[in-house]
Order: structure tokens, then sequence, then C-alpha cells
């Protein structure tokens, strides 16, 4: 199974999300929820196949500051979850790809990451979607950034 590519597909000035819950309502893209330490956030997509047609989003993505070694829960709705997703991660100008983790088949939730297993003290971590053959290799994408302390 080929994993879509953010970098490519996602250009950094359209690299930012708008504020949505898990659970979408029809008609509306999923979102995904980010947990680090005491901080829970809703993270939209910046882009997603939506009704067969590829869509893509605008606004300011999250950035959470957190200390060194900070556990990262990522979950994502039980679409996505069914459709597959890896976790790709990025540099602070979310343009270079530096890393990506594949989560398991068939799972919604992925807590094998934490704050200190990316070496620059900012960085990305973007939830990607496998490829929607309905929109022709289109996939979702939802970035969050963070902030390590100390760094």
């Amino acid at each position: 199974m080929t994993r879509p590519s953010v970098g490519g597909g996602l250009p950094a000035a359209a690299a930012v999300l708008m504020l949505a819950g898990c659970g979408a309502e029809p008609g509306t893209p999923p979102g995904v929820r980010v947990q680090a330490g005491p901080q829970d956030v809703e993270v939209a997509p910046t882009q997603y196949c939506l009704d067969g047609e590829g869509r893509r989003y605008g606004t300011t993505p999250p950035v959470l500051e957190v200390s060194p070694g900070t556990a990262v829960t990522l979950t994502v709705d039980d679409e996505v979850a069914e459709r597959g997703w890896a976790v790709q991660v990025f540099d602070d100008a979310l343009e270079e790809q530096i890393g990506a983790v594949d989560v398991p088949d068939g799972e919604a939730v992925f807590t094998a990451i934490n704050t200190s297993d990316v070496v620059p003290p900012a960085f990305y971590l973007v939830v990607v979607e496998d490829a929607v053959a309905a929109c022709e290799g289109f996939s979702g994408a939802w970035p969050v950034g963070f902030i390590r302390a100390g760094g």
C-alpha cells in the first residue's frame, strides 16, 4: 500500500487547519484528536477527500508547547482507521519530511511516540490518511505543531 506524501501535495502555505471535533457529521471531514500531557486538541484536516472530491481547508494549525519526553496520543475517527493512516514528521516550517511511522491497520489510536523522539525542538506531526481511489490518490492530512521546551 502506498502512503501519500504530504510534502508534495500540501504546500507549506496550505498547511493550515480549522478546529473541529472527531465524529464528523455527514458532509464534513473527520477530525483528529491530539493529546500531549495535559493538552487535548481537536484538529481538522488541511486536505480531505469528501464525497469523491479532493478539498483543501485553510486556517492556522495548532502548535503545542511541550516538555521533553511528553507522550503524544493521536486518535482518528473510525472511517480513517478503516482506510489506514500513518504519522509523518516534518520540520518546523512544514516543508521537509524528516520521518514517518506506519500505524497498524484498523487502529484508531496511536501512542508510540513522544516529544523527544524527534530531534529538532520544533516540528510537526501530520496524520496522513491512506490515499483514496475515488479522489485519484488525494488523501486527508491533519498537521499539528510541537515546540519542545529546552530546545
